[in-house]
């Protein structure tokens, strides 16, 4: 954080410089910690902040905004599938799996805490180990050790049996599911035929 980053340059407790800009001292706590955003702070704050440490108040906001990392948009479940699902198709099984474990895309999934999207990659570089003969990857393993808490069906089945009022389609969904998303409560029957 450039705050704490010019507190330490400057030596300058944070107490000090609540004391020398009058801004209470659990604010500028606050914004040391990420509690409170600095961009968000009054003009009054950030005027009182800079003219302590004697820098712009543009430099406090710019820096700390070009340090944020980009958010990450998250697009719906069946978005991501189908994503997934032309990049097979259009890499081709083994450079797919290539591609996905340099990245560590699952891991990246993982820790933002997607669970769906983490465990649906994963499964899919497991089923194409297994169909292409490929010893699975083990750096994934505590991963593999945990699946959904409720069941995803693709959303057609779903629409479909809520339209009929019936689970038949679910049913037979689940019939023909590949045992790799099966195992983290995705079902998933195609995963090639996709247009």
């Amino acid at each position: 954080m450039y705050l704490n980053d010019l507190l330490a340059e400057k030596q300058i407790s944070k107490y000090r410089l609540a004391k020398e800009s009058g801004v209470p001292q659990t604010t500028i706590v606050d914004i040391c910690s990420r509690k409170a955003r600095i961009e968000k702070c009054s003009a009054a704050t950030l005027y009182k902040i800079s003219k302590v440490l004697g820098v712009s108040m543009e430099s406090l906001i710019e820096q700390e905004m070009e340090n944020d990392e980009p958010q990450q948009k998250r697009s719906s479940f069946e978005v991501f599938k189908s994503n997934v699902c032309h990049l097979v198709k259009a890499k081709g099984d083994i450079d797919f799996l290539i591609d996905t474990l340099t990245t560590d895309e699952v891991r990246t999934l993982y820790d933002r805490k997607w669970y769906a999207e983490a465990f649906y990659l994963l499964a899919m570089l497991d089923y194409l180990s297994r169909e292409n003969n490929v010893p699975l990857c083990t750096k994934y393993n505590d991963i593999r050790t945990q699946k959904l808490q409720e069941t995803i069906y693709p959303a057609g089945v779903v629409l479909s049996d809520t339209a009929a009022k019936t689970d038949k389609h679910r049913k037979e969904c689940m019939k023909n599911a590949i045992p790799e998303f099966l195992h983290f409560n995705i079902v998933e029957s195609e995963i090639r035929n996709v247009c």
